[in-house]
């Protein structure tokens, strides 16, 4: 192992990072160390937008989880695309109204932070087997970071954690009082209570039921309609293959879970992915629920929060 590798490990596992800004900071340094030390491109065989890269010796031949190589930068691109990114979230901060107007390649929000978390997860990937047993948490909790951090980044008064929550009867008297926790809380400058809660996530996988059933929950105890969404990284994973040497992905996401969840308990009011899956732009529910992550940041967030 290389000691810049050593370096890269650490930082993630150390959750070293204070804001936006040294998260793809971080991102910058591991890509360059990536275009130094990959050794190949492994297309999956059935999805070939689908990758994953090997390392050279240095780490070990690690082979990394699945990306998809319409997303995923490197570091030159990445390089170029972050000027850019950055004066997208500085108009999304100062110039809210027209923001649109000058945001004319929304897919590099969606570009620079999916590249920026798959350069987390594939570090992750590159810890010796003892180590690597909470990496899946790691890389969820600076998922979860990351969002807030973006949404900060635009001047949204975004936290995660605890808020209280104050139960009333049918008459309005007060009968309980509980503590809340969510991913992602964001308050309304003028209201205590918070005008959006999100789910943050890297993948629905397991996760869907408790998303919704938070809503559910949420709105009849506390006798509100607050906005509540669910951000998600992607939904793939890397196949379990019956001979060695075959790489595949299969879908995580549970059509059926999603599809029974929204007409038959309550609909979220946003779902938000970076990376799309097929079936999210060809079946009719899915399409009217989810959309490409830049949506939140451009439209939805200002409607959410108003």
């Amino acid at each position: 192992m290389t000691k810049k590798l050593k370096e890269l490990q650490d930082t993630v596992l150390k959750h070293d990072f204070n804001n936006l800004a040294q998260i793809l900071d971080f991102s910058s340094t591991f890509m360059e160390y990536l275009s130094d030390n990959k050794q190949a491109v492994i297309v999956a065989q059935n999805e070939h937008n689908y990758n994953f890269f090997q390392f050279n010796k240095n780490a070990n031949f690690t082979i990394t989880r699945p990306f998809n190589s319409e997303l995923i930068l490197n570091f030159n691109e990445f390089q170029k695309k972050r000027v850019i990114f950055d004066n997208y979230i500085s108009l999304l901060n100062e110039h809210k109204e027209k923001a649109k107007e000058f945001i004319t390649k929304p897919k590099i929000i969606d570009e620079l932070l999916y590249t920026a978390q798959q350069a987390i997860g594939f570090t992750l990937d590159t810890l010796p087997q003892g180590k690597s047993n909470n990496a899946r948490k790691i890389n969820g909790d600076l998922f979860e970071l990351m969002m807030l951090y973006v949404m900060r980044s635009m001047g949204i008064d975004a936290t995660h954690g605890t808020f209280p929550m104050t139960i009333k009867d049918d008459n309005g008297n007060q009968i309980s009082k509980m503590n809340w926790q969510h991913d992602m809380i964001v308050h309304h400058k003028n209201y205590k209570t918070p005008s959006m809660i999100g789910s943050v996530k890297t993948t629905s996988k397991d996760r869907i039921s408790k998303v919704f059933m938070d809503k559910y929950l949420y709105d009849r105890l506390s006798g509100t309609q607050t906005a509540q969404i669910a951000i998600f990284l992607h939904d793939v994973q890397r196949a379990k293959a019956k001979k060695e040497g075959v790489y595949k992905v299969s879908q995580t996401f549970l059509t059926g879970h999603f599809k029974a969840y929204t007409l038959k308990i309550n609909p979220l009011d946003g779902v938000y992915y970076m990376d799309m899956r097929p079936i999210f732009e060809s079946d009719d529910l899915l399409k009217k629920q989810i959309k490409r992550f830049h949506y939140l940041l451009l439209n939805d967030i200002w409607q959410y929060i108003s």
